[in-house]
């Protein structure tokens, strides 16, 4: 049987009503105890890193379960996180590039509503993710949610109510989970012995939504406190022209003072292509911007983090953006 540790953050899974609404009060032990089928799946293990709604994690606890999951990685067979589904794609993004090529599984899952409630999804999401991080062919970082088994740096939430709330965005799920099997459609397989494992990122990134219209004075302003910047363009990375420049000129000040601009795109699906059109070729051409693609937004920020963490090198910071990890860019 194989060990299986799991790592409970707090979110709705481990909730409770309050006066103020629902608030995580489960500690990983009583998440467990809803479940007892899971102890004929594998010997379970449970440490609480924190017990947090998911709005309130941030890149503090990122690196809080890499460091859980590398202190622990040579006693167990893989990992199991409890999560809030709210920031859930952030975090599983992050523990992609912090914990890199896994042989052993690492397994994101939570719900919509309580594991405490009668009418949940938190039971049979738990239950899933132990089913496939018992699984032979698992490794890497993944969610499973809803019977949906998605790599962690290519999901999104983008259902706030409904049990089916994640979505494979732009590539395919690698597999589900039908009757307690996973059915894979998607193989996947590591040659490293061992995860390459990092401990340090940069959060000054910040990121812009255009709107029509909009004057950029702001932007300028931006670059004390940020080392980056990804700009949410409009349809497949159109940048505006104003009769001033000043989006232009605003993109010249981040470039000459050495910092990063990566522009992607506000569209949900199918990704950015700045060649097609001029408002957006004239930008890349001229200040040599990086371009997204069709990596998810929870992507690029948690990439570009987890790169400026390492480097502030130019060309390293851009050959490392297109270096693919774990499927994230194509």
């Amino acid at each position: 049987m194989k060990k299986i540790l799991l790592i409970a953050t707090g979110g709705t899974i481990a909730s409770r009503p309050t006066e103020n609404g629902l608030a995580p009060q489960m500690d990983s032990a009583e998440i467990l105890s809803f479940v007892p089928e899971i102890k004929s799946l594998a010997d379970v293990t449970a440490v609480q890193v924190c017990n947090l709604d998911s709005t309130n994690l941030y890149y503090v606890h990122w690196l809080k379960i890499a460091a859980c999951i590398e202190e622990n990685y040579d006693r167990y067979d893989g990992f199991v996180i409890t999560h809030g589904t709210d920031t859930m794609a952030y975090t599983a993004s992050a523990i992609s590039y912090l914990v890199q090529n896994s042989r052993k599984p690492i397994v994101f899952t939570g719900s919509q509503k309580s594991i405490y409630m009668r009418d949940t999804d938190a039971r049979n999401n738990l239950y899933n993710a132990f089913v496939f991080a018992v699984d032979p062919s698992a490794c890497l970082v993944h969610i499973v949610f809803e019977d949906k088994i998605i790599i962690g740096n290519r999901a999104r939430k983008t259902r706030t109510k409904s049990y089916n709330a994640f979505s494979s965005v732009d590539f395919p799920e690698v597999g589900v989970i039908r009757d307690g099997r996973v059915i894979r459609y998607v193989e996947e397989k590591v040659a490293a012995e061992r995860p390459d494992f990092y401990s340090q990122v940069n959060p000054r990134v910040f990121v812009l939504k255009l709107i029509p219209g909009e004057k950029f004075l702001l932007l300028s302003d931006l670059k004390k406190y940020y080392d980056a910047i990804v700009i949410e363009s409009f349809g497949v990375g159109n940048l505006p022209f104003y009769e001033d420049e000043c989006f232009a000129k605003a993109i010249e000040g981040w470039i000459g003072c050495g910092k990063t601009v990566v522009v992607t795109t506000q569209v949900p699906h199918e990704g950015s292509d700045m060649s097609v059109y001029e408002t957006g070729n004239a930008i890349k051409k001229r200040y040599g911007v990086i371009e997204a693609y069709d990596m998810t937004i929870e992507a690029v920020v948690t990439k570009l983090m987890w790169i400026l963490g390492g480097t502030n090198d130019a060309e390293k910071i851009r050959k490392l953006f297109y270096t693919p990890v774990q499927k994230d860019i194509i």
